[in-house]
């Protein structure tokens, strides 16, 4: 099975037709939406029960941990213990857990997380605290994928029954991995698209640093060129989770619409879509 998502549901005017309801007009075209919002603070309650009661029962969310849960911040600056930390995480989310409504959670660790025994004892610890919830690790720093530790990665992640996300990106020095298109969980495979626009990957500096590395649009060829990689990653799971993350441009929605017509892609059990909004005719 292949499903297809993007980053958040606020950035793409192709899909939403009111504000108001830009996560049930979202609802309405893909079965799952990438919660980013969660890497900057963890979310209260009455957001995470909104969000369950504005989409379908079948809908699923895919959330990042939070930014000190993966490093990027240190996690004496908001808890008393890392432990701590991810309880509260997982008490926020308890809900959606219960609801059936997580597709995974996403851990994508900084370029300086490079392979290590205390990284991989680190990891060791986030399966120890997330139980046997659903998740997807995506690393940034290429020493993952180098040499004899590639192997060494792939059967850790298999392991630890963690999901691999795949990655595709501009190979840019210092900041970026391969793609290795290998899945390590019998239930799950992440594709993560990040676009290919190379200076903005390189130049991680400035205060639209985030804006400047997602603006990219996939050319028609790029798009049907995911496709025997795709087809490869079902071998290895029952479902390939497909990502766009090239939003700031708003060149997502489109890219995907065009993804799922060429695969021939239809997604049930979607919240309705306004009256002429079939945007699935369009590519």
């Amino acid at each position: 099975m292949i499903t297809i998502g993007l980053t958040g549901w606020n950035d793409h005017e192709l899909l939403i037709t009111h504000k108001k309801r830009n996560l049930e007009d979202y609802a309405s075209h893909f079965p799952f939406v990438e919660l980013d919002t969660s890497f900057y603070a963890i979310p209260p309650t009455k957001n995470i029960l909104s969000w369950i009661d504005r989409t379908p029962d079948a809908f699923q969310f895919l959330p990042k941990a939070f930014q000190a849960m993966t490093q990027h911040k240190e996690w004496l600056d908001f808890f008393p213990s890392e432990e701590a930390m991810f309880q509260h995480y997982l008490a926020a989310f308890a809900p959606m857990i219960e609801a059936n409504k997580i597709k995974a959670f996403l851990f994508q660790f900084p370029p300086f997380f490079h392979y290590s025994e205390e990284h991989l004892t680190y990891l060791r610890k986030i399966r120890h605290w997330m139980g046997e919830l659903p998740v997807a690790i995506e690393f940034r720093h290429a020493s993952w994928y180098s040499g004899e530790n590639q192997p060494l990665t792939l059967t850790f992640l298999e392991q630890q029954n963690f999901i691999h996300a795949v990655i595709d990106q501009p190979q840019t020095p210092g900041n970026s991995v391969p793609m290795i298109a290998t899945g390590t969980n019998p239930e799950l495979t992440v594709l993560r698209l990040h676009g290919r626009n190379y200076e903005g990957w390189l130049n991680a500096s400035g205060p639209n640093w985030r804006e400047k590395r997602t603006f990219y649009d996939y050319s028609q060829a790029e798009l049907a060129s995911f496709i025997p990689i795709i087809r490869s990653l079902e071998k290895d799971s029952k479902e390939v989770a497909v990502i766009f993350n090239n939003n700031s441009g708003g060149h997502a929605a489109a890219n995907a619409k065009y993804l799922q017509k060429i695969l021939g892609l239809t997604f049930d059990q979607l919240g309705p879509q306004q009256l002429g909004l079939d945007l699935f005719n369009d590519f």
